[in-house]
């Protein structure tokens, strides 16, 4: 997006999912830049200190009549922004949140004439493999079929997903490692920064029925150099475990045939499978042509660094807020 023809008035935007990381930094980015942002959040104390300066109501997202009834109450708005998200990415939850209830805000948007719809998706949606990614998937194409404008973004890594490891090695812990630590790479990118580019999106043209991969500043890092990283910021000795990625094979091979009984035991494979395919796939455009990840094709937006990050989370100035996600 070069933003040349960009109508910079402010606008009324309705969104969804604003109480999560990326909705919050979004919300902020929204009002940084002049707009009238109305989140519709489920019940819950001190929602109105996550977003200042939002107008916040009460409903259930999912729910059709609520949220025609609670949120939109047959106002008029701009555009549509969603950063809603499964919580856990189990199979069941993924489809009612990323397709389901993503298609019942569309259907809403439609009907209340909001002209453009911002989602957030993933740019392992390139790869699909899991649940998660083709819920995520199938909405897209519904989006993209529909009568109003899109635009869909794709961000590469969160930072909070990557820093399930700095309690570890500040603790004096391995760092772990899948394979040699250089299976994959990524560009992550800072909440604010993508709630920065999301807001980008409302008034750019050239936004508009587009699919926007985005990432964090380069360099590409891998795990490995990850690692290498927070042991430098600790001051401690590298020290590394490495899990084989057949060992992950054979969990999620084994839950995957208990999971043909068990419910229970059936998320827990997809789970496992989720962990194998961050450990072996990069965060990376996907380039068709060559059957590789490109680093340098993946579009690069802001200017904060994980490192930056990660001496942030030292220090105590930023809190662990993976939630579900977290994985070590």
């Amino acid at each position: 997006m070069n933003g040349k023809d960009t109508d910079t008035r402010p606008r009324r935007i309705f969104l969804l999912g604003g109480t999560g990381t990326i909705g919050r930094a979004t919300a902020r980015a929204l009002r940084a830049a002049g707009h009238e942002v109305v989140a519709m959040v489920r019940p819950r104390p001190c929602a109105d200190a996550l977003l200042p300066g939002v107008e916040l109501r009460e409903g259930d997202p999912t729910d059709p009549a609520s949220l025609a009834r609670d949120g939109l109450r047959g106002e008029r708005f701009d555009t549509l922004v969603s950063c809603l998200a499964s919580r856990t990415g189990a199979p069941a939850d993924a489809w009612a949140v990323e397709h389901d209830a993503q298609l019942v805000a569309l259907r809403a948007a439609e009907a209340a004439g909001i002209g453009h719809m911002i989602l957030l998706s993933a740019i392992c949606v390139q790869k699909p493999l899991l649940e998660f990614q083709r819920a995520k998937l199938a909405f897209e194409e519904a989006l993209q079929g529909s009568g109003i404008d899109w635009t869909i973004v794709r961000p590469t890594a969160f930072f909070k997903s990557l820093s399930g490891q700095v309690a570890r090695v500040r603790d004096g812990k391995p760092y772990l490692l899948f394979g040699d630590g250089r299976l994959t790479a990524c560009t992550p990118i800072h909440d604010d920064d993508l709630g920065a580019f999301l807001a980008g999106c409302v008034t750019d043209p050239e936004a508009r029925n587009r699919i926007l991969p985005v990432g964090g500043p380069g360099p590409a890092l891998t795990p490995l150099e990850m690692g290498e990283m927070l042991f430098e910021l600790t001051g401690r000795t590298p020290r590394y475990r490495r899990v084989p990625v057949a060992m992950m094979d054979a969990i999620a091979g084994v839950l995957g045939v208990l999971g043909r009984v068990s419910p229970r035991m059936a998320d827990k494979a997809e789970f496992a499978r989720i962990g194998r395919y961050y450990a072996t796939e990069s965060m990376l455009l996907w380039n068709p042509e060559t059957g590789r990840y490109d680093a340098e094709a993946t579009p690069a937006f802001g200017s904060r660094t994980l490192r930056e990050h990660y001496a942030a989370m030292l220090r105590g100035e930023v809190a662990d807020d993976r939630g579900e996600h977290a994985v070590f």
